[in-house]
């Protein structure tokens, strides 16, 4: 005979010539030479023994002390120890000793999407359990539309969305529910007269109907810029270039109630547009500088005439009011001697007479 002790937090089992016989729980035993004992520790998984695990099963005192969890395939089990989570089970048999651990056991079914377990959120962020978990983020300022298997299932407003990994295809499709600013740049058009310009243009926009928008359109950005293009291109096409310049919030406008039904369509409500360059291309733009050149130089002219008309009256006027009045004249010879007289640092005057008299006979031109 001999004497085994099993101590707190252990159990033996006895085996006898390689069969199973029973189970010890702390205490003092007697055993025969053909017996040994195998010990396993509380805290720890119970993980093999020399003989099937169906006949341990049969012993009824055994299985007392076991939490005996089944795994399927397309199965998770969440484990938590005195209520912290510890690990994922994936398919197969796992024992746990009962006694000094308090195990709880959370199972998932893999074969839905949808994650119903209680599961507290940050134990998603954990890669033992994020491996099996796909996730999707909806901005504040987002909408999706969810599609599982390619189906439309519903709408998603802004948050955070996690589901299952399986063979479930799963899909969404996201829109930006915010005003946005669609650029219509660099478009090359003939005007009415053969005129070519690059025109810029931008029209603000939101999706109202992120369904449509995304399900019943492909691309509907791309759409949406095309019908402003074609839009745009029909109204350039009326006007002349001088009307095209005049009248550019009056096209934008057009465009814009041109484009608000087709808009719609695609989901979209046009909020509005507008022209915001019109830039003429290398030999138009010469050509318009020497046109404006041109006119300015014609109203130069017009405006140099006007002048010289004007001083040539008042010249007249005055010369009237001289040939009339003597003593204006002589104030008038005294003016213009004195302007002289600033021109000339020195005047020298001999013989008789008057100095205006002599001055006069110097300048004026004899008749």
């Amino acid at each position: 005979m001999k004497k085994v002790r099993i101590n707190a937090g252990f159990v033996g089992l006895v085996f006898k010539k390689g069969n199973y016989q029973r189970v010890l729980t702390k205490g003092v035993y007697w055993l025969s030479w053909s017996e040994n004992v195998l010990y396993y520790n509380l805290t720890q998984t119970f993980n093999s023994a020399p003989v099937a695990f169906e006949i341990l099963q049969a012993d009824e005192q055994l299985t007392a002390l076991w939490h005996v969890v089944e795994v399927m395939d397309n199965e998770l089990v969440l484990v938590f120890k005195n209520k912290n989570f510890s690990q994922v089970l994936t398919a197969g048999r796992h024992v746990f000793w009962k006694g000094l651990i308090e195990y709880t056991f959370t199972k998932v079914d893999l074969n839905k999407i949808y994650i119903t377990e209680k599961i507290d959120k940050a134990l998603f962020a954990k890669t033992e359990l994020s491996t099996y978990v796909r996730t999707f983020e909806v901005e504040a300022y987002e909408k999706a539309v969810l599609l599982v298997d390619d189906v439309f299932v519903k709408t998603l407003e802004a948050g955070t969305y996690r589901f299952w990994r399986n063979d479930t295809t799963i899909k969404i499709g996201k829109a930006d529910m915010r005003q946005l600013q669609l650029e219509v740049a660099g478009q090359e058009l003939l005007t009415n007269d053969k005129a070519n310009v690059r025109i810029n243009f931008y029209a603000q926009y939101k999706v109202i109907d992120i369904e449509k928008a995304l399900l019943e359109n492909k691309d509907f950005e791309k759409q949406l810029y095309t019908t402003m293009q074609l839009a745009l291109r029909a109204y350039v096409g009326r006007y002349t270039l001088d009307e095209l310049l005049e009248n550019k919030e009056q096209i934008a406008k057009s465009v814009f109630e041109d484009t608000k039904a087709a808009a719609a369509q695609l989901g979209v409500q046009v909020l509005n547009c507008g022209i915001r360059d019109v830039i003429l291309t290398g030999e138009m733009k010469d050509i318009m500088n020497q046109v404006l050149m041109a006119q300015k130089k014609a109203q130069a002219n017009v405006i140099t005439r006007r002048e010289e008309t004007a001083s040539t009256r008042s010249l007249l006027n005055t010369a009237k009011l001289m040939e009339e009045n003597e003593m204006l004249y002589k104030l008038k010879e005294m003016e213009y001697v004195e302007k002289i007289a600033e021109k000339i640092g020195e005047i020298t005057l001999n013989g008789n007479g008057g100095m205006v008299k002599q001055l006069k006979e110097i300048f004026a031109t004899s008749k």
